[in-house]
């Protein structure tokens, strides 16, 4: 009998601790979630800009300055052949850690560290508005 509801008990422990994903929708920030073994990791999908002065990852419902880092450096290899002008903003898929802007500075209320890179699509976003010069 105990043996019975020690295997019980044990099997709905496991069932219990089984990593899931799940995704959640914040009113500021529109992620994903995904409980991976020890912890927690956020993960963002947005549309990367990176440029010669600052580079930024903007969502449906965020803009963050992006901490430039070895990641950042490396994303922006990434897009770089994908870009067919130099403001195109190609979609990512990112993890890292936000924190607030420098005390001071007049810039992004948001700062993401990319800590990984997940996924970076093909092809670039297409623009909402697109100025054309001419001449």
């Amino acid at each position: 009998m105990n043996k019975i509801v020690f295997s019980v008990l044990s099997i709905l422990v496991l069932i219990g601790c089984k990593n899931e994903t799940q995704k959640t929708k914040s009113d500021s920030v529109d992620t994903e979630v995904a409980a991976i073994h020890s912890g927690m990791v956020v993960v963002y999908r947005g549309e990367f800009i990176y440029t010669d002065e600052a580079a930024v990852l903007m969502g449906k419902d965020f803009i963050y300055g992006v901490t430039i880092n070895d990641k950042a450096r490396e994303l922006g290899e990434k897009v770089a052949p994908i870009k067919t002008e130099d403001n195109d903003m190609v979609p990512v898929v990112v993890s890292g850690t936000l924190t607030d802007k420098p005390e001071g500075k007049e810039t992004w209320d948001k700062f993401i560290t990319i800590t990984n890179i997940i996924e970076v699509s093909k092809t670039p976003s297409k623009a909402d508005i697109k100025i054309e010069d001419k001449k």
